[in-house]
Order: C-alpha cells, then structure tokens, then sequence
C-alpha cells in the first residue's frame, strides 16, 4: 500500500484508509484522498486510533502531513516529525512545521473530548532545536480522566483552507470576525476588515507572493509539490492542490505541466499567476497572530490557536486561507518580514500566522485533503 492509504505506527500496524474509482475530467473529484474525512472516528475501538483518525485532518504547511506517533505505550501516544518532509527554502527552521504539529495536538485533544477523554500534552520531553527539528520527540500525549466535549468540535468535517477567491460583494460582520478571534485561547490574534487595511494587506500580500514566486528555488519548492487535478491528489494526497473544473481541464490538456510553470515566459505560467493572485487580491479581512517568542513551545502554542481559529471560522460560515509568505525566514523576504514585524509585533515577539478571510465565491467547496500520520 502507498503511504497516503495509511498512517503506519511505529513498532507495527496501521490506521488504514480504503482506496475508489476516479471520475470523469471536467467534473472529477478527488476519491481516495477524501476517505480519511468520511472515515475519521469510525473504524477504532483504541480512542487514541479515533483521535489520531481526526488528528490527521489538521491544517499543516504545503499539507506536507510531517507526523510519526508511537503507540506502544498504553494511554499514551508519542508524537514525532517526519524529518524527510521539511521545507528547507520556504521554512528554513521548520517554524511552520511546528506549527502544523500544533494543530495535529489541537485537534487530537479536541476529538479526545469527544469522547469525554482527557488529553493532556508534554512538549518536548527530550528537548528541542531552534535550528531544526529532529528525530527528538515532539509531545507525548497522555489519554486519561474525563474531559467536557469542545464545541469547536462539531466543525472539524467542514473545515478547509480555501485557495478559492473570496466574494468582494460579501462584507465580513466584524461580530464574526471577533467570534473568530476569541476561539484563541494561548495567543494574540487580532484582526481587520476596515477597507483601509484590507487594501494595505492586499497590497503586502501580494508582493510576498510575487517575491516567493520570483525567487526560484522558493519558487521550485512549491511546483515540485503541486498536485494538478484530482487524480493527481489521489496519487499523491500531499502538497498544495489544483482542482475543480477550469485546473481538470487546464491539466488534461496539458497546460499546466510543471516545465511550463517553470518557464517565466509560458502562458502556463501567465495564467497560474493571475489564480493564485486572484486569492490574495480578493481578501475581505484579515488577521493575525502573535507569540510572545519564537519558541519551539510558542510555535506548538500557535498552532494549537491556529486550528482554533479555523474551526470558528469554519462556524461562522467564512472561509479562511493562510497567506504566511510574508512570514517566511529567508533573504529575499526581509524587508516584508520586518515590516508586518513592525505593524503587529512593535513591541517584540513574534508573528505566527497571518491569513485572509471572506466567504468563498465558488460554489464548489475547496477540496477536502487528508492528513497522514506515520505510526512507528
């Protein structure tokens, strides 16, 4: 079986997802990339295999799905980094990795109180490097005593990371955009959707992405994870998708091969360009979130916060999209870096996660992609 099928635990076994058929082009949809979504919490009688099946649907960056969990302690389930799907250009010091091994405790702790579960974290144990992540565990996770069920819960199907543009006829009410502030209980978020600083974060986002795109092997990091089409999630149900009608049909006609989004000067490129623009020029509010260092534990922190604020949006009907270019740690991206350091973080710390917000104009909901986790 390929890896995406399964989260192979370490000393031996596996949470398994079953495999379908695909459909036709225009209308393709991705089959066996969905199943860990239809099928999280219904196939275990271990309630820590039920929390990690909910665990693997968190956000994590480029979905790289970095996670390893040990369950041969009793009551107990360790949680370790695949160190084989870091991003070296795009997140040098695994910040954002870290951060997506916050949202998979997050989420595990949530599924946990599902079932009235207590589930308790220990960061670390070993110890940790600002440097990079290492083969060091992450968090032991400890599954005893009784816990209230978390209404965040209830949104964990639904929640996406939309790459789609956002309605500009559609104002968020700011008493949802404070409703999606709140669910943060460790960290610092605030937010906008003044126009004035929409149109200012529009404008940064922007330029961050135009300096990713422009800088090739930043640049080169994300095509190689691109996944054109729903047979190509499928194949591969990691990475960054294109999916729906205009990408099925773009890639069955072979214009967006990744040579040709590699050529500056291809009309592949041209066109790939003014999408994912489309995204961070359709922005209807925004927010942010700030830690008060740059520690391994305050990264853990912000991801937990961070699948927090998802689900609240989830909640509110709003669609959310990271947009963390603009807080990537390489040269190019200094000048940016330092200055949202300036906007949101004047007096110190550090900025976590920066997102648009806005309701999605397509009709079609973005897709739903798996998370995996390695069991060893």
């Amino acid at each position: 079986m390929k890896r995406r099928h399964f989260l192979s635990l370490i000393g031996g076994g596996t949470i398994v997802a079953v495999s379908a058929a695909t459909g036709v082009i225009a209308t393709r949809k991705t089959q066996t990339a969905l199943l860990p979504w239809d099928a999280a919490g219904t196939q275990y009688s271990d309630p820590r295999k039920r929390a990690l099946s909910w665990a693997i649907l968190a956000p994590n960056p480029h979905n790289r799905q970095p996670w390893m969990v040990d369950l041969s302690e009793p009551d107990q389930a360790t949680l370790y980094v695949d160190t084989n799907r870091m991003l070296p250009h795009t997140d040098p010091f695994n910040r954002q990795i870290t951060i997506g091994l916050g949202c998979f405790i997050e989420m595990a702790r949530l599924a946990a109180s599902h079932d009235g579960i207590r589930m308790t974290a220990q960061l670390f144990p070993d110890g940790s490097d600002a440097a990079a992540l290492d083969g060091r565990p992450v968090a032991i996770l400890k599954f005893e005593g009784t816990a209230p069920k978390d209404p965040l819960f209830a949104y964990a199907l639904n929640r996406r990371s939309h790459k789609v543009p956002f309605d500009t006829s559609k104002a968020v009410p700011p008493v949802a955009l404070q409703t999606v502030l709140d669910a943060a209980v460790q960290t610092q978020v605030n937010g906008s959707v003044l126009s004035r600083h929409v149109q200012a974060l529009r404008t940064l986002t922007h330029e961050a992405l135009r300096i990713e795109v422009e800088t090739p092997r930043t640049y080169v990091e994300s095509v190689d994870l691109f996944r054109i089409g729903a047979k190509a999630v499928d194949a591969s149900p990691d990475g960054i998708d294109f999916t729906g009608p205009v990408f099925e049909l773009l890639g069955a006609a072979g214009m967006m091969e990744r040579e040709a989004l590699l050529d500056t000067s291809s009309a592949s490129y041209k066109e790939g360009m003014k999408a994912i623009f489309a995204n961070t020029d359709t922005a209807m509010g925004h927010l942010w979130q700030v830690t008060p260092a740059n520690t391994r534990l305050d990264q853990i922190t912000a991801g937990r916060d961070w699948l927090r604020i998802n689900l609240a949006a989830t909640s509110q009907g709003l669609a959310i999209q990271p947009l963390s270019q603009a807080l990537q740690e390489y040269p190019e991206m200094k000048g940016i870096y330092d200055d949202i350091h300036m906007q949101f973080a004047p007096d110190g710390g550090t900025v976590q996660m920066l997102a648009r917000i806005g309701y999605a104009a397509s009709i079609a909901p973005s897709p739903r992609w798996p998370l995996e986790a390695k069991l060893i």
